[in-house]
């Protein structure tokens, strides 16, 4: 090859190993600065092929030095290189890096700032599903970053119509309450599309917002069901009471819908100790996967029971029990001293 291109085979040889030295340590870097070391290292990689070269082909050691010096300065400015235009080529090639990862999961980002103000319940119900698929995704060899990412955003479709939604309306009126049940259900479901289309206008990636699309499949809104069972005389008809889907086509898409269903129903636990939260999450599990939801993903068996074991643990740390703590009146007690 250097005879081809008229190179230096001291110069190619550098070029090989370094290229592949950076390829094997950029591998799934999570902090800019760790870029910086990268180039650090391939310089010095750089600077060791030359110093090789150089002993081998017995040349002066001035050109020796002056050629290390250019192998390792040539690491440095790769590395800077790439930290000033990694952005222009995630948003050319589309390609979505642990660093935009990153960015997205940052508390600042606008979408998530609207939620935390407009629609707080949300919010945190959003925290504390990313906690739950973050550690799903690392017990079944998912991808963590974007499995919490994924579920921070899930839910923006929200902030269309906040106060329709039980978490944002905080003790005032249910408006559902004046509604027909199909009329509700157009409303609950309409969220997944207003976050399709809030994730695009805010340019997220396409995994990311493929999970907004396909947290839910295409599951029945079960309680506005019942309720048109009770209220119609009609035949009511459950396919009408669905999401739209699709089903998640994802590891990380199958481990969001799970755990934003496992928050919300662990939530509801009027005592939630360790046997009845453990108990509610396989049949969360078990209702999504016999009623299909999780057919068209790569998630086994398995999978799924390490799933439930690792949501377990996590909502445990949430519901962990605390001492009860004696109702003291330390006015009184320091005047009695």
């Amino acid at each position: 090859m250097s005879f081809i291109l008229k190179l230096d085979d001291t110069l190619m040889t550098m070029y090989l190993i370094g290229g592949s030295v950076g390829a094997f340590l950029v591998i799934k870097q999570q902090q800019r600065y760790n870029i910086l070391i990268n180039g650090l290292l391939i310089g010095i990689s750089n600077l060791l092929t030359i110093l090789s070269f150089g002993l081998i082909k017995k040349l002066e050691f001035m050109d020796i030095l002056i050629k290390g010096g250019y192998g390792f300065l040539n690491g440095i400015f790769c590395a800077i290189l790439t930290i000033g235009t990694l952005p222009i080529w995630e948003n050319v090639f589309e390609v979505l890096t642990p660093l935009k990862l990153l960015e997205l999961s940052n508390p600042n980002q606008a979408l998530l700032k609207r939620l935390l103000i407009e629609a707080p319940g949300t919010y945190h119900h959003s925290i504390i599903v990313g906690n739950l698929s973050e550690r799903a995704a690392e017990v079944v060899g998912a991808d963590p970053l974007i499995s919490r990412v994924g579920a921070y955003y899930h839910d923006i479709g929200k902030l269309i119509r906040p106060y329709f939604f039980k978490e944002n309306q905080l003790g005032s009126d249910n408006p559902h309450d004046k509604l027909q049940p199909n009329m509700s259900t157009l409303i609950i479901t309409n969220h997944i599309k207003d976050g399709v289309a809030l994730g695009k206008k805010n340019r997220l990636p396409k995994e990311i917002i493929d999970i907004i699309a396909q947290h839910h499949g295409d599951t029945v809104v079960f309680y506005f069901y019942h309720k048109a069972k009770e209220n119609e005389l009609s035949e009511v008809k459950i396919e009408d009471f669905r999401y739209l889907g699709p089903k998640p086509q994802t590891k990380e898409a199958a481990i969001v819908m799970l755990a934003d269903s496992t928050e919300a129903a662990v939530r509801s636990i009027k005592e939630p100790t360790k046997k009845n939260i453990e108990e509610m999450i396989r049949n969360i599990i078990k209702g999504k996967l016999e009623d299909g939801q999780l057919e068209e993903c790569d998630l086994t068996l398995k999978n799924l029971n390490t799933i439930a074991n690792a949501f377990s643990s996590v909502m445990m740390g949430i519901f962990h029990e605390r001492i009860e703590y004696p109702n003291l009146d330390l006015v009184k007690e320091k005047g009695d001293a």
